[in-house]
């Protein structure tokens, strides 16, 4: 069962769509659902990765509620298509909000999933905010990491490009947007980027499989230097003191999750379940079904026994 909501987030809305169990309208005087936020990778929207697993979890009696980021898909904010790290956080506080103040949701016990990018944001979210009960994730990605990873002069002069093309784009008003993947595989070919997570990426985002009319694959350039400054992980060791689950594909690429979820896994205060799947690489585990059942089954479990 699906109900299309919109999360208040100041002075704009963000669109959301809350799965619940199909016998939820049937609970009448039933105890309170469970609830999980989802906070996912960059660049999608809520009817791609994070509808995959809001749906299978709702299946298993749990409520899940997935959302577009601010400056993104169909919810509000300007500029568009803004990654901005900090900005993913309060948008998952925002959803909690929303979920503390909704019939048949039981406030004490909400829960996040974070997947690829979203991982680290909601690892970063759960570090503050306590309403917080449970922290699953699948594949994660610290896009901090990442981006300062990525720049082949190193991030100091990246940052210092940056820099000045901002001056140029206040001066002439016009804002810079660049791809997150290529737009076809010709396009990745002619890049020189053949490898087997560039490819799988691209025939996931930007085709029938898995492609949708909100995401853009565009990135506003300008948000480039708040992600080389982040650090999804900052005091987590300290602070995120809830349940942790740790859900990796086993076919190491080159995104990098499978090496920051063991980061996240032994710097955590409390892990408790770390499942590696056999077999699945990053983008596969996105909606592979026989991949994706199998990281819900566990996660499903998880939030039972923590939520």
């Amino acid at each position: 069962m699906l109900q299309h909501l919109t999360i208040p987030r100041g002075p704009i809305e963000l669109a959301a769509d809350l799965h619940l169990p199909d016998d939820a309208d049937d609970a009448d005087g039933s105890a309170p659902l469970r609830a999980v936020v989802l906070s996912t990778p960059g660049s999608s929207v809520k009817e791609q990765i994070g509808a995959n697993y809001a749906s299978r979890l709702a299946a298993r009696g749990i409520a899940a509620l997935v959302f577009d980021p601010a400056h993104q898909g169909r919810s509000g904010g300007e500029p568009r298509d803004l990654e901005d790290p900090y900005r993913r956080g309060e948008d998952i506080s925002y959803a909690i909000d929303l979920l503390t103040t909704t019939p048949g949701i039981d406030p004490r016990r909400i829960g996040v999933l974070g997947i690829c990018a979203g991982g680290g944001y909601a690892v970063h979210t759960a570090r503050t905010d306590h309403r917080i009960k449970a922290v699953g994730t699948v594949v994660p990605g610290n896009m901090g990491t990442s981006f300062r990873g990525f720049q082949p002069d190193g991030p100091a002069a990246a940052l210092d490009a940056l820099a000045d093309e901002r001056v140029e784009e206040a001066r002439s008003g016009e804002t810079t947007r660049v791809n997150w993947l290529p737009d076809t595989l010709e396009d990745a070919t002619t890049a020189g980027l053949t490898d087997i997570d560039t490819t799988q990426a691209i025939t996931y985002y930007r085709t029938e499989r898995g492609g949708n009319e909100h995401s853009t694959n565009r990135r506003l350039s300008r948000g480039d230097s708040l992600l080389l400054g982040y650090d999804a992980f900052h005091l987590a060791d300290q602070l995120m003191t809830q349940p942790l689950q740790v859900v990796l594909g086993g076919r190491i690429g080159n995104t990098g999750s499978y090496d920051t979820g063991m980061q996240l896994w032994k710097l955590a205060p409390n892990p408790v379940d770390l499942m590696v799947i056999d077999g699945a690489g990053h983008y596969e585990m996105y909606d592979e079904p026989v991949y994706v059942d199998a990281a819900v089954e566990r996660l499903a479990g998880f939030y039972m026994n923590h939520l």
